[in-house]
Formats: C-alpha cells, sequence, structure tokens
C-alpha cells in the first residue's frame, strides 16, 4: 500500500493555486472548478486542494529549512515556528542514520500549517 493523494482545505482556489505553485516551484495539474478542486503533483503523490476538505496539517520536504524559511518571510508568509532540531537520525528507522532532522512551520494562504522538513547530514 502507497499513499496516493492527500487533500487540503481551500477557501480560495485562485489564492491557493499562487501559494502552491510558488512554494512547490510547479504550476497545478489540473484544475475543476466547480466544483471547486486544484491538484498538484507531488512526485507521483497528488496534492488536493478542495473547499470542501478539512484542514490538514502537511509536512513538505525542503532543500534547506533554514533558507527557506528567509524566502517565506520575504514575501510576507507567516512564520508559525522557526526551524529547530527536532531528531537526531542514530539509526534509520524514522530518516537516514547519522542525519538531524528539522523542522519549521508556516501558513498557507488559506490559514493552513504546513511543516517545512529538511534532514542535514551530520558532520
Amino acid at each position: 500500500m502507497r499513499l496516493i493523494q492527500v487533500a487540503q482545505r481551500a477557501v480560495d482556489l485562485d489564492r491557493a493555486s499562487d501559494f502552491y505553485s510558488r512554494l512547490l516551484d510547479a504550476e497545478p495539474s489540473g484544475r475543476f472548478d466547480p466544483p471547486g478542486l486544484l491538484f498538484f503533483d507531488l512526485d507521483g503523490i497528488r496534492l488536493l486542494l478542495d473547499r470542501g476538505a478539512p484542514a490538514a496539517l502537511i509536512y513538505l520536504d525542503v532543500a534547506d529549512v533554514r533558507s527557506s524559511l528567509e524566502e517565506f518571510r520575504s514575501r510576507g508568509v507567516r512564520v508559525l515556528q522557526d526551524a529547530q532540531l527536532v531528531h537526531r537520525h542514530s539509526d534509520n528507522r524514522l530518516g537516514p542514520a547519522g542525519t538531524d532532522e528539522w523542522m519549521a512551520f508556516i501558513e498557507d494562504s488559506e490559514g493552513n500549517t504546513l511543516g517545512l522538513v529538511t534532514r542535514y547530514q551530520r558532520g
């Protein structure tokens, strides 16, 4: 079994399309309005922005969470929590051994919380 789709609430599809296009550096893969659905392809997993969906907490892998936060701040995105170390991976159970996992949280255009995650190789 594998994850195929995640849904997130989006009240304003145009605003959400702009926000997520910039966040993901990708254009939507589909839009159906009505009924109010916007799709993005995340390496084979569909991100569905849906007027009727409940809010979800989605975590996205970013190359460098610290520089990503600075970029989002410069665009006026609300940072809910600065980047901080959340786990040191000593084995491969939750991530690659020898990495440190850092997370930060931002608010999307629709008021949802997004987690940003980077695993840095320990020096």
